[in-house]
């Protein structure tokens, strides 16, 4: 029998209810096009919202609320600086998990 050092990927998921749920309801949380690219523009550094919005050429009202969404699933942290909130990956292996999907490009 495998020991949990050589589990396959994927086992502690399949091994346990609660963990596959946890995974479901934050891959959830990252299911949306301005998520996922607010994740994805995270994995390079902390950014304000003003930066996130110019980058991603997206409504500060509209990153504002995805980043709420994030944070209410603990996926982002925002740090206070300089009179503006700086957010961060509070999950810093979504950059994998950003990798990875990006690797899984069809066409």
């Amino acid at each position: 029998m495998a020991t949990d050092l050589q589990a396959p990927p994927g086992a502690a998921i399949y091994r346990d209810p609660e963990r596959a749920a946890w995974t479901a309801e934050m891959m959830k949380a990252i299911a949306h096009p301005v998520r996922l690219r607010i994740v994805a523009l995270l994995c390079g550094g902390p950014r304000n919202v003003t930066d996130i919005s110019e980058q991603l050429e997206v409504k500060q009202s509209i990153v504002s609320q995805q980043l709420r969404i994030l944070r209410m699933n603990s996926l982002v942290a925002g740090t206070k600086r300089d009179g503006f909130t700086f957010y961060s990956l509070a999950q810093p292996r979504l950059t994998q998990l950003v990798s990875c999907m990006e690797g899984c490009r069809v066409g």
